[in-house]
């Protein structure tokens, strides 16, 4: 397996450092895995991820949030397991998960709920109004705005 080096992305670029780290860490996480999932858009700076976990209650489940890394895992209690049940067959995934998510700057978790065998978690991004774009008025050396300067000449 090849490794990309991104020594040269941390020198150079000022400020982008946890790009740089979430570019590596996305490089090494392996693709697939269980439970599969879907991540949605459900609207503007709304998103919803699906993860299909089937055979798991909802106190067999654990979210958390830590440093922008929300982390879904299940496990199944021991007790549970050990019923004295015998299979002739088992298709049914039993087997205990955690599932990382790397989340955007200012996406927040809103929601999670049990539906149909299917776990979903709802997530918004809410910009703060200090970081939203803002339009800057040119002023020249006088104290004048441009604008009001160019409208004055014509």
């Amino acid at each position: 397996m090849t490794t990309i080096d991104f020594t040269p992305l941390f020198r150079s670029a000022i400020g982008f450092d946890r790009l740089a780290t979430a570019l590596e860490s996305a490089y090494r996480s392996e693709a697939g895995g269980y439970p599969p999932y879907n991540i949605e858009i459900t609207g503007e700076d709304k998103y919803r991820i699906s993860m299909a976990v089937a055979g798991f209650a909802e106190k067999d489940l654990n979210l958390h949030v830590k440093e922008s890394i929300l982390t879904v895992s299940g496990a199944h209690k021991d007790e549970e397991k050990e019923k004295g049940q015998r299979f002739l067959y088992r298709g049914i995934a039993t087997r205990n998960f955690e599932r990382q998510f790397q989340l955007a700057d200012y996406v927040k978790v809103v929601d999670a709920r049990i539906e149909d065998g299917l776990l979903h978690i709802d997530l918004v991004r809410e910009i703060p109004e200090a970081m939203k774009p803002r339009t800057i008025q040119i002023r020249t050396d006088g104290g004048s705005l441009l604008e009001g300067k160019a409208e004055k000449a014509a």
